[in-house]
């Protein structure tokens, strides 16, 4: 056992009044109730810091249902670990029960339940690593790197340090837990994260973790390709997007997983990051404005992918296809339910392809919501349009994003100026509208086709 150090009140910079008043109530309750509760992870390290923390997480020795029973307001998420999530409005706390890594075959799901059998359908999906209860220095052990394994005892008002990490947050330092070569096999992603973390905190790398990144690089193509991109977009809001790419590249971490981007590592890109940057430093947390369509945007654009690639490429060998199946001039008209089928998909109308940044999945809607921000840029850049056109543009549901597009990238603050000048005209903000034709855009980007009404039959009036 590993006694840990203790850091009293008097000796730390963290106060309670800069931690939030959700996450203190979730805090005091559990403590009222006889259960550790810390302040755990990356908020301690920013509060140390002088940051302002994005999340506030909680660790805790109750267990999840315990959690819920203390909280009216708490739903149990998750499938490979329980997590509890303390909701205030649209606000999360989120409780985690304190874990440690164990062997496998000794794991447990819940209040000392086997782990479900990885060789039957219950379990052959389940993740058999990291989701068994455990003590709060077990937990800081199964942390990634030291200065995220820091934790704040409400009842004490002490910061408590298993792993050193305070020595590495005075010295700007990111460091591995563990052996790095061992523990970067076991999460890939953290070899993102270790740059990432870095780049925002302005921190150095300790070099055998980095020395560890480059051996083991390749592996990071195993990771899962949907949780890469969302690394990327974490990057991309962090304010210090143009310091993470360069390290990633200067690493060799982007080849694996996003070739086009390893390529594209020039000028163009670096100064597309550095304004995003820019614009993304204005502010306390993250604005709303930072879509994902601007977010990927300021990487594809200056990459020069095309966004309207030919529609010719998605129907390629349609034809070829045809004729193989042997349905066509002279074959039997009456197909069987699969040709029916392939043949009625060959009529429909092909969508164009989406771009592609390497291995990872970018979602369609994201891709179609920047064609209209890049495309409405030259009618922004029109400032002789009538006032009619203008303040009609400054109606359409994509224009919020289209002015932001402008305000990061244009290196025009008079053009912004004029435009955010006739979108207060409007009434401030534009709201938006329905689609042309029979479709209404909803809130999370779909679209909705819109009801037909019915005729109402005709009846003669009774005299």
């Amino acid at each position: 056992m590993v006694e840990p150090r203790i850091v009293r009140r008097e000796e730390h910079s963290l106060s309670r009044k800069d931690i939030d008043p959700d996450a203190l109530k979730v805090l005091y309750r559990l403590r009222q109730f006889d259960h550790k509760a810390y302040l755990v992870g990356g908020s301690v390290r920013d509060l140390l810091l002088g940051r302002r923390p994005k999340d506030f997480d909680i660790g805790t020795s109750a267990h999840p249902y315990q959690v819920k029973k203390l909280f009216r307001n708490c739903w149990i998420i998750g499938r490979r670990f329980r997590l509890a999530h303390v909701k205030f409005g649209q606000k999360v706390i989120e409780v985690a029960t304190f874990r440690r890594q164990v062997a496998p075959g000794e794991e447990v799901v819940q209040d000392g339940v086997p782990a479900p059998d990885p060789t039957t359908p219950e379990g052959e999906h389940l993740i058999h690593r990291d989701n068994t209860f455990g003590t709060p220095e077990e937990d800081a052990f199964r942390r990634d790197f030291t200065v995220n394994a820091l934790f704040y005892d409400i009842a004490t008002f002490s910061v408590i340090d298993y792993v050193g990490g305070l020595e590495d947050l005075r010295a700007g330092v990111v460091r591995s837990i563990g052996d790095p070569d061992v523990r970067l096999r076991e999460d890939p992603v953290r070899m993102i994260r270790a740059i990432a973390l870095a780049a925002r905190l302005d921190f150095t790398i300790e070099p055998t973790l980095l020395q560890a990144i480059r051996t083991h690089r390749h592996e990071i193509a195993k990771s899962s390709p949907p949780r890469l991109l969302e690394e990327y977009y974490k990057i991309l809001r962090a304010g210090s997007s143009e310091r993470a790419f360069r390290s990633l590249a200067d690493v060799g971490l982007l080849e694996p997983i996003s070739a086009e981007l390893h390529r594209g590592a020039t000028e163009a890109l670096w100064r597309s990051l550095a304004a995003l940057d820019v614009y993304r430093r204005r502010f306390e947390s993250t604005p709303d404005a930072l879509t994902n369509a601007i977010l990927l945007g300021s990487l594809l654009v200056p990459l020069r992918i095309s966004l309207h690639p030919s529609r010719g490429q998605s129907g390629a060998g349609a034809g070829s296809e045809r004729g193989r199946s042997g349905v066509g001039v002279g074959s039997d008209s009456r197909l069987t339910p699969e040709a029916d089928a392939a043949d009625a998909a060959r009529r429909e109308p092909r969508r164009p392809p989406i771009p592609r940044l390497g291995a990872l999945p970018i979602a369609r809607r994201d891709v179609e919501r920047l064609r209209q921000i890049v495309g409405l840029q030259r009618r922004l850049a029109d400032v002789s349009a009538s006032p009619r056109a203008q303040h009609a543009l400054a109606h359409r549901g994509i224009f919020g994003e289209t002015l932001t597009w402008l305000e990061i990238h244009s290196g025009s603050p008079e053009l912004v100026e004029h435009w955010k000048a006739i979108a207060a005209e409007n009434g401030g903000a534009p709201v938006d509208r329905p689609v042309e034709g029979s479709q209404e855009q909803q809130p999370d980007g779909t679209r909705r086709r819109r009801r037909r009404r019915r005729r109402r039959r005709f009846v003669p009036t009774q005299h």
